[in-house]
């Protein structure tokens, strides 16, 4: 009875992996998934130590997948930097741009991550914030831009990373945030696309970094370490294959197909708790 019990345990973790792992690249909003799963199939998970790793694994998904576009940004940057060279411009603006958007995201989640934490992770304000992510995702749908890497402004850089402080609320989707809020401001979808991940990683790598000493003191992480590997394995998989499977639906424009998912989950929650 105890080694089946062990199994399923292992199984729910593996499930929470792949979810989280799934639904973070894509605009339905990982976060508020978690929850909901977390609650369905009876998991309580305390502490920040689950969410750091799998957020993680994420975050080495998208540097895999991105790693040509990421090293010709770092090596144009320090060539301009160090020798200022004039092609290397370019990359060093974009570089400062994400690094100046990620601000926003990064004062809101101190002064208000806490209070977040314990008011919003309410089923029913996720139902709503699935709603909300869906009729952004729908406004947008057929939106096309011109503008490129070279077209982006300052303004611009600072409006898609206060759209980011938003996904704080679980429900709202990071990516479906910027990505909403880039191709409001008229950039092609491409660029959005890029700029929503590359946004991505400055703050799921400092959210880590900050995390370390607390997931090394963490008495769940002691205990539960085999589970959380797992969780860990299984959504870098899934998220390497669901960023994937975004880019090749953004490239055919087909972002409508997420606004009706989220309508749907939104209201299926609702009405479980009605």
């Amino acid at each position: 009875m105890e080694w089946s019990q062990e199994l399923w345990l292992l199984i729910k973790y593996l499930l929470l992996g792949l979810f989280q792992g799934f639904t973070e690249p894509i605009p339905v909003s990982s976060s508020g998934h978690l929850v909901l799963l977390q609650h369905f199939l009876g998991v309580e998970i305390e502490g920040l130590s689950f969410e750091v790793m799998v957020n993680f694994a994420s975050l080495f998904a998208v540097i895999a997948i991105y790693r040509f576009d990421l090293l010709k940004l770092v090596k144009g940057s320090a060539r301009y930097v160090l020798y200022q060279d004039a092609q290397g411009k370019g990359d060093f603006r974009i570089s400062f741009y994400l690094l100046l958007a990620t601000v926003p995201a990064v004062l809101a989640a101190l002064l208000f991550k806490d209070w977040i934490e314990i008011e919003l992770k309410q089923l029913h304000v996720i139902a709503f914030a699935l709603l909300i992510t869906g009729m952004a995702l729908w406004l947008i749908r057929h939106l096309n831009g011109r503008k490129q890497d070279g077209d982006i402004t300052l303004k611009d850089a600072l409006l898609v990373g206060l759209a980011q402080t938003a996904a704080l609320i679980p429900g709202i989707s990071r990516s479906g945030a910027t990505i909403v809020a880039a191709m409001g401001l008229g950039w092609r979808q491409e660029t959005a696309l890029r700029f929503s991940f590359f946004l991505y990683i400055p703050i799921s790598l400092g959210s880590g970094v900050l995390a370390i000493s607390d997931i090394v003191q963490d008495p769940h992480f002691t205990a539960l370490w085999i589970p959380y590997t797992i969780a860990f394995i299984g959504s870098f998989i899934a998220s390497y294959v669901s960023l994937l499977w975004f880019m090749n639906i953004m490239r055919h424009g087909k972002l409508i197909y997420f606004a009706l998912y989220c309508w749907l989950a939104g209201l299926i929650v609702l009405s479980l708790l009605s």
